[in-house]
């Protein structure tokens, strides 16, 4: 990608570029100055900021723009103005990669409506089962791009199936450590999930559990579940995942209000099932980046505490708002189920994704072993492979 011009604009407070495939942008002084690539504004080593927005004159302007011959971008900034520290700006000219700029413009219409999604997250529900991604524990163990196409399969839909994992105690983390760590909780590094006489938590029984997100009395929640079956012999026992992203859109296309009450009065949770353990989280049902893109889902009926952050005039709204989320998200036509066989694990974005099982017999038995993980790690890994293979 490169660009065909660029001229100095407002006099010398922006720029404007111009792609010869990719159309143009407008870029004001101070975000480049900012941003610039240079070895006195960022380190070479790890890419960090050596100077602060008070080191950059807040009057700072262009004196000057070129195309590199390279197709690029070459800033020369006005030497007006003092920097915080007292020295006068330096003038520096500076250079951008015309596919860096492109990609990070900010001049150009946005969809701001309440609700979206980012840019490659798709939303799924039965008629898009297929589009889960299935992989192979010894093929993504070696091969770095099939653990990308596994990963980015979580990515983009939420959930991902994986088979051939070691039928051991444990193995589950060992999955985690292809992508990132493990992540400790007061129900230890994993946990297992069978039926139990007087269980600590209802997910260690034999009966069905409502589709639902772990943990959202915490603060931050685990943002990655991994659930994988050692043994499965009874009758019943479907896993099932639902993706909240896609209950939130269509919530927001039937009633704009409902959708409107779950994302702006936080609903409470809590979790005190064990001696020394007590915690709480306070949080939209629907969560919501300042943008209004969709960021996370926190849903769990059995976690669920009285809610007194909603006015009494909007109560009514809240509990019918409520109430139509869980219709939703009870809709066949919203769920992707699969029986897990010995070896094999799902993992969902725990932001997004609700899961639940269906009950099962009391014969025969049902072990999985499960354990929470970030969603960092597994991007960070994503990221870094992807750079590597560009």
């Amino acid at each position: 990608m490169r660009l065909s011009g660029a001229e100095v604009i407002d006099g010398g407070a922006a720029a404007r570029l111009t792609w010869e495939v990719g159309g143009t942008a407008r870029f004001h002084a101070l975000w480049l100055r900012d941003n610039a690539l240079d070895a006195g504004t960022r380190s070479p080593r790890n890419g960090q900021r050596l100077v602060t927005i008070l080191d950059i004159p807040e009057a700072t302007t262009i004196a000057d723009v070129a195309v590199t011959t390279e197709g690029g971008l070459a800033v020369r900034f006005a030497p007006d103005g003092t920097a915080a520290n007292g020295d006068a700006a330096d003038g520096r000219t500076v250079e951008f990669p015309a596919a860096w700029l492109h990609a990070r413009r900010y001049d150009r219409p946005v969809d701001r409506r309440p609700g979206r999604v980012d840019e490659g997250v798709e939303t799924f529900d039965a008629a898009r089962s297929g589009a889960v991604t299935r992989a192979d524990f010894a093929e993504i163990s070696a091969d770095r791009g099939a653990l990308a196409v596994w990963l980015a399969g979580v990515r983009r839909h939420g959930v991902a199936i994986l088979s051939g994992v070691p039928r051991e105690p444990g193995s589950v983390c060992g999955v985690v450590e292809l992508f990132g760590y493990v992540r400790e909780t007061n129900y230890g590094r994993l946990f297992d999930v069978r039926a139990e006489v007087n269980p600590t938590n209802l997910a260690y029984t034999n009966l069905g559990l409502q589709a639902h997100t772990d943990n959202p009395y915490r603060d931050p929640v685990p943002t990655l579940q991994l659930l994988m079956c050692l043994e499965n012999t009874v009758e019943g026992g479907l896993s099932t995942v639902v993706d909240g992203f896609r209950i939130a859109e269509r919530l927001r296309d039937e009633s704009p209000a409902l959708f409107e009450a779950l994302t702006t009065f936080p609903a409470r949770f809590e979790y005190a099932g064990e001696a020394g353990v007590r915690l709480s989280s306070r949080r939209p049902v629907i969560e919501l980046a300042p943008d209004g893109r969709l960021t996370a889902i926190r849903f769990n009926n059995r976690s669920a505490a009285a809610v007194t952050d909603v006015p009494f005039d909007e109560m009514p709204r809240w509990y019918a708002a409520l109430r139509r989320f869980a219709e939703i998200l009870e809709d066949p036509a919203m769920a992707v189920s699969f029986r897990l066989a010995p070896g094999e694990l799902f993992i969902v974005d725990n932001t997004r994704v609700l899961h639940a099982r269906t009950a099962f017999s009391g014969s025969g038995e049902r072990w999985l072993q499960g354990c929470y993980a970030d969603k960092d790690g597994l991007l960070s890994t994503l990221a870094a492979i992807e750079e590597d293979a560009a």
